[in-house]
C-alpha cells in the first residue's frame, strides 16, 4: 500500500520559534492516517493548540514542511485550508447573527454552493435546529460550542480539527458530539482532537500522540500504549486483615492496602515471566488465606501522568 495516497495529514522536520526566542514546536515528525480519529495529548502550554494552528494555516512554521490532503499549507494555503474544518476554543462571530445565517456563511467563506439541506443536516445532528432562528447572543456556552462544531463542518471538511472540544461543556452535548464524530469518521473524515479529558481519547481515538513541551514523545495505538505501558496490579482480597506484611512477602513486592484486608502485587503484563505462581506459593505457605483475586489495568490517564514524571 502507498502510505504518501493514505496520509491525511505529513509534518516533517516542523519547528515553530517566536521573535521572543520562545520555542514551541521542536522538530515534529507526525503522520495522520486517512479517516482515523487521532487523540493529542498534553498539559497547558504543551503546544497542541499552535500545532493544530500551523497545520490550518494560521501559524507559520519556522522550518519545516506540513501537507495536508496532499497540499501543502503554507504554498497552497487556500486548497489545503479548503479541505480542513477547525472547532477553535472560542466563538469570534458577530453575536447579532442568527445561528442559521452564521453557518450558511461560513459555508459561503469557502467558496461552495449553497446546500439548505446539508445546513440542516448539521444543525438536526447537534440538536442545534430548534435553534436556528435564534441569534447567537442568547445561547448558553454548550449551544455556542455546537454552533463551533456546525461552522466547522458547514464546508463537508475531509479533516476536522477539534481543538480541546468538551471543555466545560455538560455531558449531554459530550454524548451528541461523540455520535456526530462517530459517523463523520464512518463517512471517512479524518478527526484530529486535542484534549485534556484521557477518558475522551480512551473512549475514541485509534491512536494518541503525547505532546510535551513542544515536542512529541510518543504516537501509539491506543490498545498498544495500554499494552505496552498499562501495569497490571494483583489484588488478593483477604480472609482476615493483616497487621504488616510478613517480610518474605515484602520482598517479593507486595503492600497492604485497605486496613489490611488486600494484599497488592504491580507487575509488568507484558513480561514473560510476571512472578505470580512464586508468589501465590509464598501467600500459601506464610498460611494467608484468599479470599478473592482480581487484577486491574492501568488507565491512559495513569499512563499519561506516568508518562510526563518520566520526562521530568
Amino acid at each position: 500500500m502507498d502510505t504518501h495516497a493514505q496520509a491525511a495529514v505529513e509534518i516533517s522536520g516542523l519547528y515553530k520559534t517566536y521573535d521572543t526566542g520562545f520555542s514551541a514546536l521542536k522538530n515534529i515528525d507526525l503522520t495522520i492516517h486517512k479517516g482515523e480519529i487521532f487523540a493529542l495529548l498534553g498539559p497547558n502550554g504543551a503546544g497542541k493548540t499552535t500545532l493544530i494552528g500551523t497545520i490550518c494555516g494560521l501559524v507559520r512554521p519556522t522550518s519545516g514542511t506540513i501537507k495536508a490532503g496532499g497540499y501543502d499549507v503554507v504554498r497552497e494555503f487556500r486548497k489545503s485550508r479548503a479541505i480542513i474544518g477547525l472547532v477553535p476554543q472560542e466563538l469570534t462571530t458577530d453575536r447579532f447573527e442568527s445561528v442559521w445565517d452564521t453557518v450558511v456563511y461560513t459555508r459561503g467563506l469557502f467558496g461552495k454552493p449553497r446546500d439548505d439541506a446539508h445546513v440542516e443536516k448539521v444543525l438536526r445532528d447537534l440538536s442545534l435546529w430548534s435553534k436556528r432562528n435564534d441569534k447567537l447572543i442568547t445561547l448558553s456556552g454548550g449551544m455556542k460550542r455546537r454552533v463551533l462544531i456546525a461552522k466547522a463542518l458547514s464546508h463537508e471538511p475531509d479533516i476536522l480539527f477539534l481543538d480541546e472540544p468538551t471543555a466545560g461543556v455538560d455531558v449531554e452535548l459530550r454524548k451528541d458530539m461523540w455520535a456526530v464524530v462517530r459517523e463523520l469518521r464512518e463517512s471517512g473524515v479524518t478527526i484530529i482532537l486535542t484534549t485534556h479529558y484521557i477518558e475522551e481519547a480512551e473512549e475514541m481515538a485509534d491512536r494518541i500522540g503525547v505532546i510535551s513541551n513542544g515536542e512529541i514523545i510518543l504516537v501509539d495505538g491506543k490498545d498498544e500504549l495500554m499494552r505496552k505501558l498499562g501495569r497490571k496490579d494483583l489484588v488478593i482480597q483477604l480472609q482476615e486483615p493483616l497487621d504488616a506484611v510478613p517480610d518474605s512477602l515484602e520482598e517479593l513486592g507486595l503492600g497492604l492496602r485497605d486496613n489490611g484486608n488486600e494484599l497488592i502485587y504491580s507487575y509488568d503484563s507484558t513480561a514473560d515471566r510476571t512472578g505470580i505462581a512464586g508468589l501465590m506459593a509464598a501467600v500459601h505457605r506464610e498460611g494467608i488465606r484468599i479470599k478473592d483475586l482480581s487484577t486491574h489495568q492501568s488507565s491512559l490517564e495513569e499512563i499519561f501522568i506516568g508518562l510526563l514524571k518520566d520526562r521530568t
